[in-house]
């Protein structure tokens, strides 16, 4: 009995492969199975929690049954080819994303494949080299359809199938990607509109569908490219003409041949600075340098990004162009934009110039947009020690990541260009106990109450890394600019603030001026105080370069010098609003900067204002119209050359490879000038995870007062240990390490 329900089951198992809904069935359930295979073990894509998984589980099967049920409307041995033919090339495209991954952690796109032969130069010398055996294994289940057919295992079905069958495959697959794209949105909002990195596109939605998105996005960049032309420029340049203002020739070239070192603070507010919290400095550190007289200090700086955050902060301070009413610059337009960045234009004066993230290099789609801003190195995670204790939250903590970002420094043929990007103070600013050394604030609310641990750590980080530069000796050959992003805590935490900062209650103008961030210029030597100019991260590079001595009359910024006498102190925001020493706009409200009172207009003051607004909306169109146009292909200063992405690649042999050939070329780098000797030894940190590193010392310059936090009494007794021998190393009032110049008092 049990035999003949077995040939039974054998023979309707048989019967049902050999219709086309069984060939359909195993040859989409084998392709399914294979790209879940290829999304473990060929990218890294970063999932993290059980709806990543499921997602990452999930988004392969809409478009393989929508793709593979287009055969299903073919009629007898044609509807088998065609859905090898689409299975063999669909296998083919994962494929090619697998090698172009293992290079550069970044997916193909439209643009990169119809960039001038980009892939195959990008892919190098030799695609052999970067293919494994086990990358065939992507091309088995086209194998195993055709040994089927072609050894009779399974027979083709000449039958016909009725066409509503057909449409109902393609019918749920639709469905099916609707209720994945919802799944993947309220996982991650604004997944299509704020894009942060590729890896996100492929991790909630597939590989598919990114490449469908990926060309509509390219569709759409490349009509409205297409449609700019030269004479699109005479207005942006007209503008500029006569919004440029001269330099301050007190400060104008006191920076020249200078290494500058650009330290993003993520996610600091400029409330932070001076702030206490339980009777102890959040800052310390940051505070010093703020008030040290070697330092420019700007009390009225803000940022200005919009839906892009970090990368709108990049895009402003690194080409003085403002980020887009929607959606990060640098990932929509980053790959294939001409740019007259920072890191190009010092490169042509002579300098080296260097990236560091503690982050996957694809974020903010950076390994590519670092090449079009002319970035000679990129130092990521990819030269990084990979150790998960090393990691909180968006990378790597900020104490190891300055002490390995310092270990490059020194070997940089001097002077050069550097941007150090922190990430441990990020939303939602979690950090473990054994690195806590301060206490949460009280105000209930989640988000703003791990905020100063994170800052406290960040300001801890800093001050090590500052203790480095002093101990070293590089400080004396460089100028160190401090910058926050962009908030920390947003204006949906207005309760919260205002119990944090002591206020009765907490309006749309306090949060407009909460928008401030801190802008610090620190150089030996250098004339310093606090300024009260009103600017923001459009001025920052305008500022960099005068200081520096490098003339930039015919660059396109939209920015001006913060230190110019005659500067127009209009500060634009994304979103229209602005604010100026005057006058402050918040949605339709006009507000007395001063009094923060709201004002009931005057004619005088409409007047006033219209002119003010028209500023406002003239500088943020021109400048998108420079983004969205790639109008600076069209336009060069005479003594700029156009940047060459093909001459860049930051894979980590290559960045070794160049590294040693600039040190032969330029033996100017701290290692070099210290007799081929390490500077690292004066390197010392507390963090907690190094303990068993030379570097480590429980009283670590750049250590803070500490304060156990309340909720740390009952954590387990490992836990408590590491957190003691933390506190124990933030025993001292203040950071010891001191400024070149004695600091000023409050």
């Amino acid at each position: 009995m049990e035999e003949h329900l077995m040939k039974n089951a054998l023979h309707a198992t048989r019967r049902f492969f050999n219709s086309r809904w069984g060939f359909f069935l195993l040859a989409v359930v084998l392709f399914w199975i294979k790209t879940v295979y290829a999304y473990t073990t060929k990218f890294n894509l970063g999932v993290k929690g059980g709806m990543q998984y499921l997602l990452l589980v999930l988004n392969p099967l809409p478009t393989t049954l929508l793709l593979f049920g287009i055969a299903l409307y073919m009629k007898g041995r044609k509807s088998y080819i065609v859905m090898i033919v689409i299975d063999l090339l669909t296998s083919m495209w994962l494929f090619a994303n697998a090698l172009y991954y293992r290079e550069f952690s970044d997916f193909l796109g439209i643009n990169l494949i119809k960039g001038s032969g980009a892939v195959s130069n990008n892919l190098g010398t030799s695609i052999v080299g970067i293919t494994k055996a086990s990358d065939f294994l992507l091309f088995l289940d086209v194998a195993i359809l055709i040994l089927l057919l072609a050894f009779k295992v399974i027979r083709i079905d000449v039958h016909p199938l009725k066409i509503r069958y057909a449409l109902t495959v393609t019918a749920f697959a639709l469905a099916l990607f609707g209720l994945n794209l919802t799944m993947a949105q309220n996982d991650r909002s604004g997944l299509l509109t704020r894009t942060f990195d590729n890896n996100y596109i492929v991790k909630y939605l597939g590989l598919n569908a990114y490449t469908v998105y990926d060309s509509v996005k390219a569709a759409q960049t490349s009509a409205v490219r297409n449609k700019a032309d030269s004479s699109d420029m005479k207005s942006v340049l007209k503008y500029l003409k006569t919004s440029r203002v001269g330099p301050n020739t007190e400060y104008y070239g006191k920076a020249k041949g200078k290494n500058i070192i650009v330290i993003h603070l993520e996610s600091f507010q400029q409330f932070l600075i001076d702030f206490k919290w339980d009777g102890q400095e959040v800052t310390p550190n940051l505070n010093k340098i703020y008030h040290a007289n070697d330092t420019l200090s700007f009390s009225n700086f803000f940022h200005q990004v919009g839906t892009g955050k970090t990368a709108d902060a990049e895009m402003m301070m690194e080409n003085s162009l403002f980020g887009l009413p929607e959606g990060p610059a640098m990932v929509q337009y980053g790959t294939t934009n001409t740019f007259q960045a920072a890191p190009a234009i010092f490169d042509q004066k002579g300098y080296t110039t260097a990236a560091f993230h503690g982050d996957v290099p694809s974020f903010w789609n950076r390994d590519n947009t670092y090449k079009s801003w002319g970035y000679d190195f990129f130092f990521s995670t990819n030269y990084l020690p990979k150790k998960a204790s090393y990691m909180e939250n968006y990378g790597m903590k900020d104490k190891i990541f300055m002490l390995e970002s310092a270990s490059y420094l020194e070997k940089l043929p001097q002077p050069f260009y550097s941007k150090l990007i922190t990430v441990t103070n990020h939303y939602p600013y979690p950090l473990d106990k054994a690195n806590q050394s301060i206490s949460k604030t009280d105000t209930g609310d989640n988000t703003v109450d791990g905020y100063v641990q994170t800052a406290h750590y960040l300001d801890q980080a800093i001050g090590e890394f500052m203790s480095w530069l002093k101990s070293s000796g590089m400080e004396k050959n460089t100028m160190v600019v401090f910058y926050g992003d962009h908030y920390g805590i947003s204006a949906n935490h207005k309760k919260a603030m205002a119990k944090l900062t002591n206020k009765d209650s907490f309006n749309n103008y306090d949060n407009a001026m909460y928008q401030r961030v801190p802008f610090m210029i620190q150089m030996p030597g250098l004339k310093g105080g606090i300024n009260t100019t009103f600017g923001g991260e459009i001025d920052a590079l305008p500022t960099i370069l005068d200081l520096a001595g490098v003339p930039n009359t015919d660059t396109v910024q939209f920015g001006q010098d913060l230190l110019a006498t005659n500067r127009n102190q209009i500060v634009p925001f994304r979103n229209g609003d602005f604010v100026t020493p005057k006058y402050t706009k918040v949605g339709s409200t006009y507000y007395d900067t001063n009094t923060g009172k709201a004002l009931k207009l005057t004619d005088a003051q409409k007047e006033e204002i219209g002119k003010i607004n028209n500023h406002v909306q003239t500088e943020l169109s021109l400048s998108d119209k420079v983004i969205t146009g790639d109008l600076l292909r069209f336009y060069k200063p005479s003594w700029f050359k156009k940047v060459d992405k093909s001459d860049y690649n930051y894979k980590k042999s290559k960045g070794d490879a160049l590294l040693k050939k600039l040190q032969k070329e330029s033996p100017t780098s701290l290692f070099q000038k210290n007799n081929d000797k390490s500077t690292m030894d004066k390197y010392k940190t507390n963090a907690p995870e190094l303990k068993s590193s030379s570097n480590y010392s429980e009283t670590a310059d750049g250590a803070a007062a500490s304060s156990s936090s309340t909720d740390d009494a009952a954590s387990e007794s490992s836990a408590a240990s590491s957190s003691a021998s933390s506190s124990s190393a933030d025993a001292k009032s203040s950071a010891s390490w001191s400024m070149s110049s004695s600091s000023s008092s409050k």
